[in-house]
């Protein structure tokens, strides 16, 4: 089953089960989906649909931060909420020390010599981290190890 039909389906469970909370974060989710179909008059892969939660995600904790500046608890509620339930559609996250050694891999396999073969290191990564590790925290390695180099 394919990532899109598992949120199809999950929208109809929410449904059945009067679930309101997830049943809006879907509708937003699949809206999102809908309108980069048409936008690009594609059928959209796995690969698309996480790019398109995984900004999702970073909108909400954005929110979450912003609205806890502001002091407004119900606003930070709600977005826990949907970022709860878009977060059970990633994959499982990598540890720390398995995205250091893909970092290492990459440098190692792109033959990266400084801070100038950044893109490069980049690029063999993003495909394969690809909403399995917070691509900021992956930048910042892949600028140490290579400042390091």
């Amino acid at each position: 089953m394919s990532l899109k039909e598992q949120i199809t389906e999950d929208m109809k469970s929410a449904m059945r089960a009067k679930e309101t909370v997830k049943l809006g974060t879907i509708r937003l989710l699949t809206a999102a989906i809908k309108q980069k179909e048409v936008d690009e008059r594609i059928e959209l892969t796995d690969t698309h649909v996480l790019a398109i939660i995984e900004k999702m995600i970073k909108q909400r904790k954005d929110s979450i931060t912003q609205f806890e500046a502001g002091g407004r608890q119900d606003l930070v509620d709600i977005e826990k909420a949907e970022l709860t339930v878009l977060s059970a559609y990633m994959p499982a996250s990598l540890s720390e020390s398995e995205v250091q050694a893909e970092v290492a891999a990459a440098v190692a396999s792109t033959g990266a010599s400084g801070p100038q073969d950044m893109g490069k290191v980049m690029a063999v990564l993003k495909p394969k981290l690809a909403g399995r590790a917070d691509m900021t925290a992956v930048s910042g390695l892949v600028k140490a190890a290579l400042s390091k180099a």
